[in-house]
């Protein structure tokens, strides 16, 4: 069945996989939430898609056409992803505290991982390859604003999300999702995409948001935004894609 429907169209593949992850990761967290340990049902959830997800590419000879395999661009050339480093250190800017308890860290973590794997494979992978066939400059466009508009799930899959850190979140998930398909077309390869998703998004539960105003708020967003869509310009203008046909 999802062979057939990868067959007939590579595009609405994609939407299925994004409706499907949606919904499943945020019945996921609610249920999690009533139990009263955060994201106890929902890692098995995403753990399951993400096997499903990667048997089904292997399977069908997919791993090179999606990413799956090391960058086809020397590092330097990328800045040895310094930029993606630097990001990485965001959650900690403020400090590091351990809100929840281990097993809950150790839970949110595992599952940020799935999710970083899930998401590029979902918006970088299937729907800016699928898209890209018919244009590379609006599949880019479209790939990075939906994996922005895409965190606005946050507000309503009850999380917990306040208003103002989602509304910043979508505003720099929009560039460094710009940065990531940028890294993906010109590489051909997702693998700094989904470990820099993956360790950014685990790193959050060690954030000190206690201490997190709305004027850190507003110039961490802005900082981060700043980071991801200046290399993601960079990479755009001054690093060449290796020609694959």
């Amino acid at each position: 069945m999802i062979k057939k429907l990868y067959e007939k169209s590579e595009i609405w593949f994609a939407v299925a996989w994004i409706i499907a992850y949606v919904i499943l990761a945020s019945v996921g967290d609610n249920i999690s939430t009533n139990i009263g340990i955060s994201k106890i049902v929902t890692l098995p959830i995403l753990t399951a898609l993400s096997v499903v997800l990667f048997f089904f590419v292997k399977r069908n000879g997919l791993i090179e056409k999606y990413g799956l395999c090391k960058p086809q661009i020397f590092s330097a050339k990328m800045l040895f992803y310094f930029p993606l480093v630097v990001l990485l250190t965001a959650n900690l800017w403020y400090g590091v505290v351990l809100k929840e308890s281990t097993l809950e860290v150790v839970l949110y973590i595992l599952s940020m991982f799935c999710v970083g794997f899930l998401e590029e494979m979902i918006f970088r992978g299937f729907l800016f390859k699928a898209m890209a066939e018919n244009g590379v400059k609006s599949a880019i466009i479209v790939s990075s604003i939906t994996f922005g508009i895409g965190h606005i799930v946050n507000l309503i899959n009850g999380s917990g999300a306040e208003l103002l850190p989602n509304i910043l979140q979508i505003i720099y998930a929009v560039a460094i999702g710009f940065a990531f398909v940028m890294i993906y077309y010109k590489t051909k390869s997702l693998l700094p995409c989904i470990i820099t998703h993956s360790v950014f998004n685990g790193l959050s539960a060690f954030s000190n948001e206690a201490v997190m105003t709305p004027q850190r708020q507003i110039i961490s967003g802005l900082l981060i935004a700043i980071i991801a869509g200046g290399y993601a310009v960079y990479i755009a203008v001054f690093v060449k894609e290796k020609n694959t046909k």
